[in-house]
């Protein structure tokens, strides 16, 4: 006896892991028509997703509860998609399943998920005849049930496998489903990482655009609700500008008293995709200033004790917060502000992009991924969290120039750039003037300036290296690598 799976048709896929993520995403994939086995450890979370398969129209999905079960109730090649937490519970996992597995089957790893671990286990369970894809997944929960993006990374043969599943379950968009095929390795997994780090660079510049409007503008939370929403009408439309418009609209209901955005603890947390991007932009020598600065300010946020005290002690010495209300005894024009720092914003997200997009180039070069980065920018247009309608002219630049040494100088964005500076460097100039820190938009700023500079002064820098450390240095009018004497040159000008 096989036990229950022998009693009723087997399933076309597999999903293991049902908190919310996995329990969204089985039932999308069943809504779509593609019966579904799913299992958990917990078996009251695969009671849970049957009675929501039933209540959400009675759809194909089938509960087993242990791991033989499970995997012998879906159709060979069998396709398992593994949820759960990143780290050990996935080899966990694998390791359970894996042994009911047959060679030519294949495991979907969904999570965030360390590339290398991703390399690493599809090293592993090709030992066993297993393909195996590292999927990033975004769109959070509402994205797993209705259409999330999808980055599947790793066997190609694993990815042709369940093409027509995915191609079904990601959001569409207009030139297609949101999902490709984005290469061997950790690849998918490396790509969802740099997406994260690029969402934390979206959500710190809109975080900085609220501050300068509400501390320097002294605009009220339906002002502010009304300008994001006016903004996702236009060329800042996008899945963050829209729900930040909700969020100021939402009173508190626990006090009955004003929004519920004023009660909440100006303490950010994180997962660590952030962070993993950074170091990586570090170790490939890229320069990610917007996506750095959004890491520093959650660790910043996190003070908060720190910085309450820090306020006492600044204004015991005659510093307020926010540093006089008006400059030079005139107020701020609000109408010219809002659109200013709509300006600033949409600049300083193109920089966020352009370090996100140079980092994924650098490391396809290292790894020889091939990415594609107009396709990427394509399937982030739909489903995920930098779902943007900007993201559709990120494609057409890398599509007319698949070898664009940086976003900003594709001739539509530099034009753009040039457009909005005068404003962008306002907006920057008011809150250093007033004491409102912006280090998300200040940091594009930077970028930009330092990226349009024919000659900076690292010249001085190296001429430094040399001097204590015999470095070497090149010339801008001779080939070669030349070494001065300086501290015996300096003394013989002095005399």
């Amino acid at each position: 006896m096989e036990g229950a799976a022998t009693a009723q048709a087997l399933s076309r896929i597999g999903l293991a892991g049902l908190a919310v993520m996995g329990q969204n995403l089985a039932l999308n994939i069943a809504e779509k028509g593609f019966p579904i086995s799913v299992y958990n450890r917990t078996t009251s979370k695969v009671d849970e997703t049957l009675d929501r398969a039933q209540n959400e129209g009675q759809l194909p999905l089938i509960g087993q509860y242990n791991p033989r079960d499970f995997v012998l109730s879906i159709q060979r090649p069998r396709s398992v998609i593994i949820l759960v937490k990143a780290g050990s519970p996935v080899d966990q996992t694998i390791a359970a399943l894996s042994e009911y597995m047959e060679p030519g089957d294949t495991i979907i790893d969904g999570g965030n998920e360390w590339y290398e671990n991703t390399e690493r286990r599809i090293d592993e369970a090709s030992s066993k005849g297993l393909l195996y894809l590292g999927m990033g997944v975004s769109g959070g929960e509402e994205g797993a049930r209705n259409g999330p993006s999808l980055m599947p990374g790793g066997s190609y043969g694993a990815y042709t496998n369940i093409r027509d599943i995915l191609e079904k379950v990601a959001a569409q968009v207009e030139d297609g489903p949101c999902v490709t095929y984005i290469g061997e390795g950790g690849s998918g997994n490396f790509v969802k990482m740099v997406h994260n780090g690029i969402e934390y660079g979206d959500m710190q510049l809109i975080s900085e655009a609220y501050d300068v409007l509400k501390n320097a503008g002294g605009l009220s939370n339906s002002e502010l609700a009304d300008i994001f929403a006016e903004w996702n009408r236009g060329e800042l439309e996008s899945f963050l500008v829209e729900i930040t418009a909700d969020i100021f609209n939402v009173k508190d209901e626990l006090t009955g008293n004003g929004e519920l955005v004023d009660k909440i603890l100006d303490k950010t947390g994180m997962k660590g995709t952030g962070k993993w991007t950074v170091q990586q932009a570090a170790e490939l020598s890229i320069a990610a200033p917007t996506i750095a600065a959004s890491l520093d300010s959650r660790y910043m946020s996190g003070l908060k004790d720190e910085r309450e005290e820090a306020s006492e002690i600044f204004r015991k010495e005659g510093l307020k917060e926010e540093i006089s209300s008006d400059i030079n005894g005139s107020s701020v024009d609000k109408k010219r502000l809002i659109d200013d720092v709509r300006q600033a914003l949409y600049a300083s997200k193109i920089c966020s992009y352009a370090q996100g997009m140079n980092l994924l180039r650098a490391k396809s070069s290292e790894k020889g991924w091939n990415l594609n980065l107009g396709e990427l920018a394509r399937i982030w247009k739909g489903g995920c969290i930098i779902r943007a309608v900007f993201l559709d002219r990120i494609k057409k630049a890398y599509q007319r120039n698949p070898n664009l040494a940086n976003l900003m100088v594709d001739p539509e964005f530099a034009r753009e750039m040039v457009q909005r500076q005068a404003a962008w460097r306002r907006v920057v100039g008011l809150a250093v003037q007033k004491g409102i820190s912006v280090p998300g938009m200040s940091a594009s700023l930077q970028y930009f300036d330092t990226y349009r500079r024919s000659r900076l002064p690292a010249n001085l820098v190296q001429a430094q290296r040399d001097y204590f450390g015999a470095h070497t240095y090149e010339r801008v009018d001779k080939s070669g690598a030349y070494h001065t004497e300086w501290a015996k040159l300096s003394r013989k000008a002095r005399v």
